[in-house]
Order: structure tokens, then C-alpha cells, then sequence
């Protein structure tokens, strides 16, 4: 399906013609460097039109009516003169229920859509959108998450509205894939009606600021990201986008002695802790035992043997793994155990513990798996 795109290389835009391209539809791509004669060719092509042009953040306030009411004026006259219905989707504003002039400006596109719908019989689409965070939004602009994640991403400092009130937001996935039901057909909501996309979250921006600074934090500490709800997902992703380009990596502090190195990766309470230790050829680590705490060890380079005895037994239980062979070993509580790297280079091995370290209470007791008990 060709696919009219109106403020293509937008924030919008650009996320929305990646996805439609995606799924397999072409982008008739109209932005400000297009010329009026394009916008001809395009309407007698196109199969559906994504109206996602206009202006938010002008410098003079007339331009408001020029970007957000002229121009959508212009669309719909083409669209007539062409003697095509072509279904339309409208991106409007939570702001067209507010006295702004930035909201009286959508509001007034609005109506006029509404009425070019009423009297020709096109079906049309228009879509109030909530506060639209994700990646490739322009800092310093229009977007606050857009603005912080730049910001704190960068070391700067942020400035919070301690009184603000909690804010709606939207993510742009969810509007892509809105708009992508409408132009597949999947979804078919009342042309007559305002809607708006789903799911959103009520955020208030204390909150917000405090999540993105935990992300920054957590690749100093080795944390887990806090990512257990649906909008603390999208918005370590959202954060993430905005890392400058020479900042994507960051150091871990290893432990480092002559039988190798132990580097924690990742650690969080209720997750655990991921670890990873390099063994030294001919190096036997380990011998110890937990009473609560467990561990699962994943050999990804090398041979090593793993040996087990419960601590008042005698019998001894021995695992060879290998890194071209992946092979899981849990570590039950109460038995001593080993880990040896028999091969003749560098052993690693990815490590996975229930709890993080703790060196208060630490459940680790030495004791030698080749030891008899008494």
C-alpha cells in the first residue's frame, strides 16, 4: 500500500515510515522541502494519507494557523480537487481541549476535517495524541523525557517542577502501531468520533526524573535496570537512544589475581546477579558451599570440570563442560563445590547467583571438595 506521510521527517514521521516500510508499504514522503506539485502526485497515488505535519513551537504566533490550519486547509482542497476518497489520519492534540493558541490552532484543523468528512464522504481518522516520548525526539524542544534523557544521559543537570501535575504520556511505538491497524484494517473506529492512542501512562515528571537517573546510575553500580512495568520498559529504552554515540560502552570493575578475574555484570535484589569469571589453565576456583544461596554456571570458552559433594557425604559428583557444547550447571545449596579449567586457554564462565553479593552476610563456608568428612 503507498502511504502519504505528511511531516515525514519528523519525530513522528521518521518512526512511522520505518514501520511501514517494515511491513511492506511505500512512503509517499512530503516535508517542508516538497513543493505543492508533489503533493498533487502524491494524493493521486497514495492509498492512505498520515497527516502528521504542523507547528508547535513557532516563532511568531501567527504561524500556528499557517502550519497547523493553512496547510491542512491546502490537503483537503487537493484531496477534493483530485476526485479521490482517501482515508485520513489526522494527528491532533490533547492541547485542541485547551484555550492555547497552539491548541486552538489544532482544534480549528480539526473541525475542518470533520466538516470536509461530513460533506464529501472520506473517511477520516483524527487523533488526539498525549505527550509522545521515544526515540529520535528532538531535546530542547517540545519534550521534556526528549529533553531529560539528553541531559542526564550527558552528566547535565535537569530542572523539575516539583508542582507540576502528573503528565499523560503516549509512546511512539503505540501511535505507529495505532496508525498501522487503521491503514491494514484491523482496526475501524468511528470517523465521526476524536480518539486517542492506546495505551497511555500518567507520569509525574518527579518520578520520571528519578527513573532516568537510576538508569544513568545503573551503569556505575552494575544495577538492573527498573524495568518491571510496561512505561519504565519503553522508557529505559527511550533513555538509552539518547546515549551520545561515543558513550555506548562503560567499564565494570573486575577482580583481578593470577588464577584470572570475577567481574560482576549485572545485580539487583529479587533478580540475582550475573558474573563473569575468567580461569587461569590448570586453576581450580571455588570450594565452598552455601546454605541458601545458589548459582547456575555456564562454561562459554574452554573445558572445565565442575565437581559437587554434599557436605556430609563422600561421594563426589563431576560435570565436564565445554563452550562449543552449552550446558547449564545448577549449584544446590548445601553442597561444596568447583569449578576447574582443564583445557589449555582461558577459561570463561558466565555466572548467575539468586541474591547479589552481600559481605554482611555472604552464606559462602570454605571447604575443599576433595576433603572426607569426619
Amino acid at each position: 500500500m503507498k502511504v502519504l506521510v505528511t511531516g515525514a521527517k519528523g519525530f513522528l514521521g521518521r518512526n512511522l515510515s520505518a514501520h511501514l516500510i517494515e511491513n511492506g508499504h511505500e512512503v509517499l514522503s512530503y516535508d517542508r522541502e516538497n513543493s505543492p506539485e508533489d503533493l498533487k502526485s502524491y494524493l493521486t497515488q497514495a492509498d492512505f494519507i498520515v497527516h502528521l505535519a504542523g507547528i508547535n513551537r513557532p516563532l511568531k504566533e501567527e504561524e500556528f494557523l499557517d502550519g497547523n490550519v493553512n496547510f491542512t486547509k491546502t490537503l483537503l482542497d487537493l484531496l477534493k480537487e483530485s476526485g479521490r476518497r482517501i482515508p485520513l489520519f489526522f494527528s491532533s492534540s490533547t492541547q485542541a481541549e485547551k484555550n492555547n493558541p497552539y491548541g486552538h490552532s489544532k482544534k480549528l484543523a480539526e473541525d475542518q476535517i470533520f466538516s470536509f468528512a461530513e460533506e464529501s464522504g472520506n473517511p477520516v481518522y483524527v487523533y488526539r495524541l498525549y505527550n509522545v516520548y521515544g526515540k529520535w525526539c528532538r531535546p530542547n524542544y517540545n519534550s521534556v523525557i526528549a529533553t531529560w534523557c539528553h541531559s542526564i544521559a550527558r552528566g547535565e543537570p535537569i530542572t523539575i517542577n516539583e508542582a507540576a501535575p502528573a503528565i499523560d504520556f503516549v509512546y511512539i511505538d503505540d501511535v505507529c502501531n495505532e496508525i498501522l491497524s487503521l491503514i491494514e484494517g484491523s482496526k475501524s473506529p468511528d470517523p465521526k468520533l476524536i480518539h486517542h492512542p492506546e495505551p497511555h501512562d500518567t507520569v509525574s515528571l518527579k518520578e520520571i526524573a528519578r527513573l532516568l537517573r537510576s538508569f544513568r546510575e545503573s551503569r556505575v553500580n552494575a544495577s538492573v535496570p527498573e524495568i518491571d512495568t510496561p512505561f519504565k520498559k519503553k522508557l529505559y529504552s527511550t533513555y538509552l537512544s539518547y546515549l551520545p554515540e561515543g558513550g555506548f560502552s562503560y567499564g565494570l570493575k573486575g577482580h583481578v589475581d593470577s588464577r584470572g578475574s570475577f567481574t560482576e555484570i549485572l545485580k539487583k535484589e529479587g533478580f540475582g546477579q550475573i558474573s563473569v569469571n575468567v580461569i587461569k589453565p590448570g586453576i581450580t576456583k571455588g570450594n565452598h558451599y552455601h546454605h541458601t544461596k545458589n548459582e547456575k554456571f555456564l562454561v562459554l570458552r574452554g573445558e572445565c570440570l565442575t565437581e559437587f559433594r554434599r557436605i556430609d557425604s563422600d561421594d563426589v559428583i563431576s560435570y565436564r563442560t565445554r563452550g562449543d557444547k552449552p550446558e547449564v550447571i545448577d549449584i544446590p545449596p548445601g553442597y561444596t563445590h568447583s569449578i576447574a579449567n582443564i583445557g589449555k586457554e582461558d577459561a570463561i564462565v558466565l555466572m548467575w547467583a539468586n541474591e547479589p553479593f552481600d559481605p554482611d552476610n555472604p552464606d559462602t563456608y570454605r571447604l575443599n571438595v576433595e576433603e572426607k568428612t569426619q
